[in-house]
């Protein structure tokens, strides 16, 4: 599909769709999150510590095995279609979810979490249909705008999800959310319209069929350092969140409604993504979107590196504010360059590379977050975070030294 076919395409309405569908499912996604624990808990007389390890199981299993599904999944999708994999995804995360709903032991929910890992791929298709449909130079406002949908309802589920179990119970509450994920395998049946064109093969430069599943991209180095990019800035997310409502509480000195404000200092950073990412997004597709992504580090590194010295909840609350800015700046534009910098026909290859990569970040920094803490203190996990940031910069600094130019290189 060359430039002229998507200008005048379905992208605009795909967005839309999408956009809702991506706000539903992020939704959905995080409602069951708040009272896990909690359902772990009844599912047998289990001690503090063994609720610890079953929790630590039971998040661990989606993630594992998504990353492992993922690539394999993009793959299938540039063969046979990304609204394929939508339908795939939507319905087969439906049918888990309501599956954990009747679950009577730990052990299932593992499996169940594990199977939920092997359905996973909705957001990431999402992103790679609007990104292959959308024309090269809206890419970076269209997908920063479909990451506003995902933070948007991931903002708004543990909300809702703690209020309907409260109204309910939680194992409805499971029920509700399979309902929820069903209803965007209609919408994106229905009303996302796709005009396919299989992957061919790669091949080498000697015109055989290649095995090197980078032989197709321009820039391999380049794509290899933005899924590394995610990695890390996943990581460097995750890794705070076992710690917040804990450093709130002492910060606040065990006194006051400690909970409700943990609450809103972890739904502040989406709050300012959902304005910053759209606006950043478009100013990426003016001025080069390497641009926003090395201004995303240098803020992230100034603003994660202060939230380890505050002495106050209001210096932590504007803190993380502030990340939610340099979130806008770093996760749309990691995705907008590797689609500038990816062949067309195998965008849902390289964004299901990206939810691979992403997943491991969660694993490894819900892992190495709460050790951290744990060895250390609660500021130690915000220093770090600080550092891999800085890091991160050099690495894109110093093997692709193309980004830093006004416009990044964008692919054919």
């Amino acid at each position: 599909m060359d430039e002229a076919e998507r200008e005048s395409g379905p992208w605009r309405r795909n967005l839309r769709v999408l956009w809702f569908c991506t706000f539903v499912a992020g939704m959905a996604f995080s409602e069951i999150m708040p009272f896990l624990s909690l359902y772990i808990s009844s599912l047998g007389d289990y001690t503090k510590s063994q609720v610890t390890m079953y929790s630590g199981l039971v998040y661990a299993a989606d993630f594992f095995v998504s990353a492992i599904a993922s690539p394999l999944w993009g793959m299938v999708a540039d063969r046979k279609g990304r609204k394929l994999m939508l339908l795939r995804a939507s319905l087969g995360t439906a049918f888990a979810m309501a599956l954990m709903g009747f679950a009577t032991s730990v052990w299932q929910l593992v499996a169940l979490r594990a199977l939920q890992g092997v359905f996973a791929g909705f957001i990431s298709n999402a992103q790679a249909l609007v990104a292959s449909q959308t024309p090269r130079k809206h890419s970076g406002a269209s997908l920063s705008t479909l990451m506003t949908g995902v933070t948007s309802g991931m903002l708004l589920g543990p909300v809702i999800g703690g209020v309907l179990a409260q109204i309910f119970s939680i194992r409805l509450t499971f029920f509700i959310t399979a309902l929820l994920l069903l209803s965007t395998f209609f919408l994106s049946w229905i009303f996302v319209e796709e005009k396919f064109k299989p992957v061919a093969p790669a091949t080498s430069t000697d015109g055989h069929k290649s095995h090197n599943p980078l032989a197709a991209f321009p820039n391999p180095k380049l794509i290899l350092v933005l899924l590394s990019s995610t990695l890390i800035v996943q990581f460097g997310n995750i890794s705070i969140s076992p710690i917040i409502s804990l450093y709130v509480k002492e910060l606040m000195h065990n006194v006051g409604p400690i909970t409700v404000v943990a609450g809103i200092i972890a739904a502040l950073p989406g709050v300012s993504n959902i304005f910053a990412s759209p606006r950043l997004g478009r100013y990426g597709d003016k001025h080069g979107s390497g641009r926003v992504l090395i201004f995303g580090y240098i803020f992230a590194t100034l603003m994660y590196l202060p939230q380890g010295f505050v002495t106050s909840v209001w210096m932590l609350g504007i803190l993380r504010f502030m990340i939610g800015i340099s979130d806008g700046a770093l996760f749309p534009e990691i995705q907008t360059l590797l689609t500038k910098n990816s062949p067309v026909e195998l965008t849902s290859t390289v964004f299901s590379w990206n939810q691979s990569f992403q997943s491991i970040g969660n694993m490894m920094g819900s892992l190495l977050g709460g050790w951290i803490a744990g060895v250390f203190n609660y500021n130690a996990v915000f220093i770090s975070t600080a550092m891999l940031m800085l890091i991160n910069l050099g690495l894109v600094w110093w093997l692709v030294p193309e980004i830093r130019k006004p416009q990044a290189q964008v692919a054919d």
